[in-house]
C-alpha cells in the first residue's frame, strides 16, 4: 500500500481559517451558509425523522441553529465521531481540503448506525475556474514559471464515485452552480481571505506572491470576463452526494441475467443483435 499524498497543509488551513474569524466583520460565510441551506432542503424531503445527526464542518456556528442536539465536529483528517452513533451525517463544504477524501467518507460510514443517511455538499471542479485560469496566466507571465495556488476539486462523477468507494449504497450526486460578481478580482482574493479558502495547499510556493502577478491576474481577469458594467463573475460550482450506510432491508440489485421479460417488448422496438 501506498501512504495518501499530502494535498493541504492542516497547519497553513488552520492559521486561515482562524484569521477569518478574527476580521473585524467576521468569517464570510456566505458560501457555507449556502450549502448548509441546500443540505436542510434536502434533508426535509427525507421521509424519516433522525434522532442522533452529526455534522462535520469547519465553521460550527453556521450550525448552531440549523440543527440543534447534533454532534458538531472538525474537518479533521481522523474525525471525532463515534462508530454506529448516529443516524445522520452531514458533511458540510469541507471535502476539497480531505487529502484522502473517500477516508473521510468511510468514516462517516462507520460513525452511522445500519441504514443511516449520509450527506455532503462539496465543491466541485468549475469552483473558481475564472481564478485559476488568470493566476496561471499570469504567473507565466511575470515569473516564466506555475505553481499550485487553487484546491483541486473533483468532477461530479468522480466525487459520486466516491461514496461507492467509501461503501454507500443507494448513492446519488447531483450538482448546481452559482455565479458571484465583484467589482475586481482584488475583491474575490479579499473575500477568499475572509473564507479561510487562501492556498493552503502543501506544495504552494512559501513565499508571498509577487504584487505585480496579482496585479497583472487581476487585469487578465478584466480583460477576459467582465460583463458590461465592469464587474467580474467567480463561478462555485456546489456537488451534493447522498449515500447510506449498508443495510438488509435496502433494495437491491438483482441477479444479472434473472430478467423475467426483454426491454424491447416492454418498449415496443424490435431487437437487433449486434455483430460479432
Amino acid at each position: 500500500m501506498t501512504d495518501t499524498p499530502t494535498l493541504t497543509d492542516r497547519d497553513a488551513l488552520t492559521r486561515f481559517r482562524a484569521r477569518a474569524r478574527a476580521t473585524t466583520d467576521g468569517p464570510a460565510l456566505f458560501l457555507h451558509e449556502i450549502a448548509a441551506d441546500d443540505l436542510q432542503d434536502r434533508l426535509a424531503l427525507v421521509k424519516r425523522s433522525f434522532t442522533a445527526p452529526a455534522v462535520v464542518t469547519p465553521f460550527p456556528e453556521v450550525w448552531a441553529e440549523r440543527l440543534p442536539g447534533a454532534t458538531v465536529v472538525p474537518d479533521d483528517e481522523v474525525l471525532a465521531l463515534t462508530p454506529g452513533a448516529h443516524d445522520l451525517v452531514l458533511h458540510s463544504l469541507a471535502l476539497h481540503w480531505a487529502d484522502d477524501p473517500v477516508g473521510q467518507i468511510i468514516q462517516a460510514r462507520r460513525a452511522l448506525k445500519n441504514d443511516g443517511l449520509f450527506m455532503a455538499t462539496a465543491f466541485g471542479g468549475r469552483t473558481l475556474s475564472e481564478l485559476r485560469a488568470v493566476l496561471g496566466e499570469a504567473e507565466i507571465e511575470v515569473t516564466g514559471g506555475l505553481s499550485p495556488r487553487v484546491a483541486p476539486m473533483a468532477d461530479i462523477r468522480d466525487l459520486g464515485a466516491l461514496l461507492q468507494r467509501g461503501g454507500m449504497t443507494l448513492p446519488v450526486a447531483d450538482s448546481f452552480a452559482m455565479t458571484v460578481r465583484y467589482r475586481t478580482a482584488l475583491h474575490l482574493m479579499r473575500d477568499l481571505r475572509a473564507m479561510g479558502e487562501t492556498n493552503a495547499l502543501a506544495q504552494r510556493h512559501r513565499h508571498p506572491t509577487r504584487p505585480a502577478v496579482i496585479r497583472r491576474a487581476a487585469e487578465f481577469y478584466a480583460a477576459h470576463y467582465a460583463d458590461d458594467e465592469g464587474y467580474v463573475p467567480a463561478t462555485f460550482e456546489f456537488v451534493a452526494l447522498t449515500g447510506w450506510s449498508p443495510d438488509a432491508s435496502q433494495p437491491q440489485p438483482l441477479r444479472p441475467g434473472s430478467a423475467q421479460a426483454r426491454l424491447a417488448d416492454a418498449l415496443g422496438a424490435d431487437e437487433t443483435p449486434l455483430k460479432d
